[in-house]
């Protein structure tokens, strides 16, 4: 087996995710909780990450790696914030120490776009870049998620990215509002033409989005339906939105690069394919594992 030769962390607002890494970047175990910023802040940051080190043998001496809202202000320590246009590279110069510790734990930063019409933050999607991309990569970026990140990057710098609250926006129409009725013990199955024609629909009449989600449940009222159908329908809407946003202007003809997992990934892959875009699609867990990788060897020369 091989030896262990340092620890990587992404940490997210709930949750928790930690490798254990030898040189090569192979995993050699790794741990998962919902343990993210939200809970390790009253729980302590340092008692979380040391039930997991020492869950997976981590020697004492290992350095650990961490990217994500471990480094937000409310998180363990700040970790601030590199200025877009930011290089990737400059991530890694960066990284923020945890004083007070038995061992070398660093913390990288996020990148802030310092616009007045156009203020953003990312912290955690600048390591997934770092991983799909490497440090001289060119592409337009989509990273699903809660909140979802469009990044326009050139030779390895990101010139520009906007962030978009699909997700939360999801959860909070979907449960917090007249449409939770229409969704309601939806069924797992996707309905793949509700969301297919919900994505079209948004994409050809966003000013109508308001009203395309409240169709969602008179349609279900006036014709039926399932609550699956209406669930999708409300994904497809915003993710319908999301994309004419992303999609503007000549970015797109230098092709969309999709770093995402699971469920929502196959959701924006279904999108990105009814509207005829091409992507290229990158493992979002990959993509982070690879960047602090990628950290860990620049920082510790490893």
């Amino acid at each position: 087996m091989s030896e262990a030769a340092y620890v990587a962390v992404d940490w997210g607002t709930s949750s928790f995710r930690l490798w254990l890494m030898d040189r090569a970047g192979d995993v050699l175990a790794e741990r998962r909780s919902q343990e993210g910023m939200m809970a390790a802040a009253k729980i302590g940051f340092a008692a979380v990450l040391q039930s997991h080190l020492d869950a997976v043998g981590a020697a004492a001496h290992l350095p650990v790696v961490i990217c994500g809202m471990a480094g937000a202000r409310q998180g363990w320590v700040e970790a601030g914030y590199i200025d877009a246009p930011a290089n990737l590279a400059s991530i890694l110069q960066r990284a923020v120490p945890i004083t007070g510790q038995s061992r070398d734990i660093r913390i990288l930063p996020g990148i802030a776009q310092r616009d007045p019409k156009a203020p953003d933050v990312m912290r955690g999607e600048e390591t997934q870049l770092l991983g799909a991309l490497g440090a001289d990569g060119e592409a337009l970026v989509c990273m699903p998620g809660t909140h979802s990140k469009w990044a326009s990057v050139r030779g390895g710098t990101v010139e520009r990215f906007t962030t978009f609250m699909t997700g939360e926006l999801f959860s909070a129409i979907s449960r917090e509002t007249i449409l939770s009725l229409a969704v309601a013990n939806a069924d797992e199955a996707v309905d793949a033409m509700a969301f297919k024609s919900a994505v079209v629909a948004a994409f050809q009449a966003p000013a109508f989005a308001a009203n395309l989600l409240f169709q969602v449940r008179s349609a279900q009222l006036l014709y039926g339906g399932s609550p699956a159908a209406a669930r999708e329908k409300i994904s497809g809407t915003l993710i319908g939105l999301e994309l004419v946003a992303g999609l503007v202007g000549d970015e797109p003809k230098r092709g969309i690069t999709l770093v995402a997992s699971g469920s929502l990934g196959e959701l924006y892959r279904l999108a990105f394919d009814t509207l005829s875009v091409a992507v290229q699609s990158i493992d979002s867990e990959d993509a982070s594992r690879r960047g602090l990788a990628i950290a860990a060897k620049a920082i510790w020369t490893l």
